[in-house]
């Protein structure tokens, strides 16, 4: 179900194409989101997010991502289960609805209550959130960790992913192997959280 990629690069001095990279980053992920795709781009941040879309609660142009709604941006990946409550809710309050999506009940639930809204999240997700007056920028992944999200910082770049392989794509990304990661998978066959294969990039935890 869809695909989530984006960065923030502190350092950004016009040395890449953004919108070359962020589409290069999205793309390795088509598989994860084959029926559409979108993105944000904020240069003057500079910031950068990508979707991959697997259609299935909303399947119109309406459910499109990323989505805006007045100072926030969403890129989503997953299934609350009872948006439908938390949409009726949000109803009450004065709050209009154009599509059939989670996705914009997730964004104008934030818009609402803040990050007391992810309590009443019931399903699987993981998301990034930018609120574009504080300039700040929210990694979400759901209790627990049903969907992966990645992320890795250095020298003032921050990037998250679905899956690692789209950092590959960015060419400020050190591809470094982790040895304190390469230790667990050694002892137990797998990586786990918050750890990864790499230097610098790490799960975030549920």
């Amino acid at each position: 179900m869809c695909r989530i990629v984006g960065f923030l690069d502190l350092n950004y001095k016009q040395d890449y194409l953004m919108d070359k990279i962020i589409l290069n980053m999205r793309d390795t992920l088509t598989h994860g989101g084959p029926d559409d795709a979108g993105v944000y781009l904020d240069k003057d941040i500079p910031l950068a997010f990508g979707h991959r879309r697997l259609s299935i609660l909303d399947l119109s142009p309406l459910g499109r991502q990323p989505m805006e709604f007045e100072n926030l941006v969403i890129t989503y990946n997953g299934e609350v289960y009872n948006f439908k409550e938390i949409r009726q809710e949000l109803e009450k309050e004065g709050y209009k609805f154009f599509s059939n999506s989670d996705t914009e009940v997730i964004l104008k639930a934030f818009h609402r209550w803040g990050m007391q809204a992810v309590q009443k999240f019931r399903g699987m997700f993981a998301f990034a959130l930018w609120d574009k007056e504080k300039k700040e920028l929210i990694l979400c992944r759901d209790r627990v960790g049903v969907k992966p999200l990645f992320y890795y910082y250095k020298n003032g770049l921050f990037m998250f992913a679905s899956e690692l392989k789209a950092f590959h794509k960015h060419p400020k990304f050190e591809k470094e192997i982790d040895p304190i990661g390469l230790s667990l998978y050694l002892q137990y066959g797998y990586i786990p959280a918050p750890y990864t294969i790499f230097k610098n990039t790490f799960k975030l935890k549920p």
